[in-house]
């Protein structure tokens, strides 16, 4: 049996991974009420106001942005449902979760099973050095960013810039990237059809759209909402792993579990925030044992005290990680561009 671990951060000693996952197992259980509790109040919500964005617009376009951002936070919740099922955590039988979360996708502009198989490799993979690349955001370590020639170099800080992360990238993965995944053998075929399953969905559902309220009104009122959902989606993403005191290995140093729990946030946000992102932030939790449903994350910080300062972080110190771009192997943390000019070369 492995060893009992101490969290950098908080000093206090945790549970033996094995052991932890163990105690961990009977959360992993969906209360159906409660999930098709979750979900009808998620998409009433939106759907309420996205018509009120829509009403809106026959007094001021202002306050339709304004309501466009509240609908946008549900949408981003009706995603978070989604990544639940996904996981098959959100109800018990698999083809459930499997067809809510395809209806769903259509409203995420999402395709799901696609998703589903790059989030299963982004779960699979957090944390090690040597399978990057799928399902999570592009990051060189030092030495890789310095063996660049000068154009490479340009391109990566572009990258990740914050209007390129947070702005310019989300719109072009749910509008444009999702639209067309890329097939890289004939095994990936069944994700294509599906997801050009999802395309005609979505093609349906926004052709009765524009039918009812009009071409002009439903881009005002959707755009906004989906260019801000998918924009608080991707930084939730970011935070979850791209924070200073993260955890990267080599593939023969690499640990899933100890990379689930270390390698993952918690952030840590105010109650309506944690309530609309359905739990999202407990990411550590969540990346150790997957299956857990959204609902129950709290109830597991409750009964681990020890797990609530895990790699913990504050939606003021969340800022912050704006200026992380690359993994020093040395000191082991992400570091600013200026703090890397200042490393030694190795």
């Amino acid at each position: 049996m492995d060893d009992p671990q101490q969290d950098a951060k908080s000093g206090k000693s945790l549970l033996p991974t094995r052991d932890l996952l163990k105690a961990l197992a009977p959360y992993r259980e969906p209360d159906h009420t409660r999930s098709t509790l979750e979900l009808t109040i998620t998409g009433g919500a939106f759907v309420l106001l996205w018509i009120a964005a829509w009403w809106a617009l026959s007094i001021s376009y202002w306050l339709t942005l304004a309501i466009c951002v509240p609908a946008a936070t549900f949408n981003v919740r009706l995603f978070l449902i989604q990544h639940d099922c996904g996981h098959s955590a959100f109800f018990r039988r698999r083809d459930v979760n499997d067809w809510v979360g395809r209806i769903l996708g259509v409203l995420t502009l999402t395709p799901y099973d696609y998703w589903r198989r790059s989030h299963a490799i982004h779960h699979a993979t957090s944390g090690n050095l040597d399978k990057r690349g799928i399902g999570d955001l592009d990051l060189l370590t030092v030495n890789e960013y310095r063996a660049l020639p000068r154009f490479r170099r340009i391109l990566y800080r572009l990258y990740r810039h914050p209007i390129v992360l947070f702005i310019i990238g989300p719109a072009y993965q749910f509008l444009l990237r999702n639209r067309l995944p890329l097939v890289l053998s004939e095994a990936d075929r069944p994700y294509w059809v599906s997801t050009m399953g999802t395309n005609l969905s979505v093609g349906v559902a926004v052709g009765v759209m524009i039918y009812a309220v009009g071409l002009g009104p439903f881009l005002m009122v959707q755009l906004p909402v989906t260019l801000l959902a998918s924009s608080i989606g991707v930084w939730l993403f970011y935070v979850q792993h791209q924070f200073e005191y993260t955890q990267w290995d080599k593939d023969e140093d690499w640990q899933i579990h100890d990379a689930a729990l270390h390698g993952s946030s918690h952030y840590d946000l105010p109650g309506i925030l944690r309530w609309i992102t359905a739990n999202i932030g407990v990411h550590h939790v969540h990346h150790l044992s997957s299956r857990i449903p959204f609902y129950r994350l709290p109830q597991v910080l409750r009964d681990f005290p020890e797990l609530t300062e895990v790699k913990r972080l504050t939606l003021f110190e969340s800022f912050a990680c704006l200026n992380l771009r690359l993994w020093d192997e040395g000191q082991r943390r992400l570091v600013s561009f200026k703090e890397a000019r200042a490393l030694p070369a190795s």
